[in-house]
């Protein structure tokens, strides 16, 4: 029986988990979520997701919420050491990425498009502030590598591309950012790649 995802397909964080399905070419049946009319705040999602967040995967009785808890798993089970080692260095190195996914990348380039694109209310300089600063670490981190964890692509790239690479939809372009740049395009060169609105395969992110 395939996994069920519940998905949005404008939703970054929906997005990591169906590309990281497309890489190892894992069978998953995405269940369309009506954001618009609030469906993630109702039965059946409320009740697999107390939050009302998506995504939500479904894997036989295994209920799982958060994308980055999402690709640990999904990472872990059919994924090897590949995507996630369990050596304590180098998971180490992957997971502290996993928190820049989590949290200075959402409240940079993240917000900058949700104020932008979905028109939330929110400090859209102090979004673009943080987008800057992110974005400028990572442009020297990738100075002398060409992924961010380890010397291959992790569910680390996989988790912070998203909503970098599309931040344009935010008015965080990457144009300034040629490093940054370069590595998005290392991901969407990986066998298999699947885009999504605003970051597409064969067409590259807006600069």
């Amino acid at each position: 029986m395939a996994m069920k995802l519940y998905d949005l397909d404008v939703s970054g964080n929906c997005y990591k988990v169906r590309l990281l399905c497309a890489l190892l070419d894992l069978p998953v049946e995405l269940v369309p979520v009506d954001f618009m009319s609030g469906a993630h705040k109702q039965s059946p999602l409320i009740d697999l997701n107390p939050f009302g967040q998506v995504p939500v995967l479904e894997d036989g009785n295994l209920i799982l919420r958060d994308s980055q808890a999402i690709l640990v798993y999904i990472a872990r089970k059919w994924g090897g050491e590949t995507w996630l080692p369990t050596d304590p260095e180098p998971m180490a190195r992957v997971m502290q990425w996993l928190m820049v996914a989590e949290n200075e990348i959402p409240r940079g380039p993240g917000d900058a498009r949700l104020h932008d694109k979905f028109g939330m209310k929110l400090d859209i300089a102090a979004a673009r502030e943080k987008a800057a600063l992110i974005l400028e670490l990572m442009e020297r981190h990738l100075q002398d590598r060409d992924w961010l964890a380890l010397d291959r692509p992790t569910i680390a790239d996989i988790a912070c591309m998203p909503y970098v690479a599309l931040g344009w939809e935010g008015g965080v372009p990457l144009g300034p950012y040629p490093g940054v740049s370069s590595w998005v395009e290392r991901i969407k060169q990986l066998p298999r790649f699947i885009g999504m609105p605003g970051c597409e395969g064969s067409v590259p992110c807006p600069a």
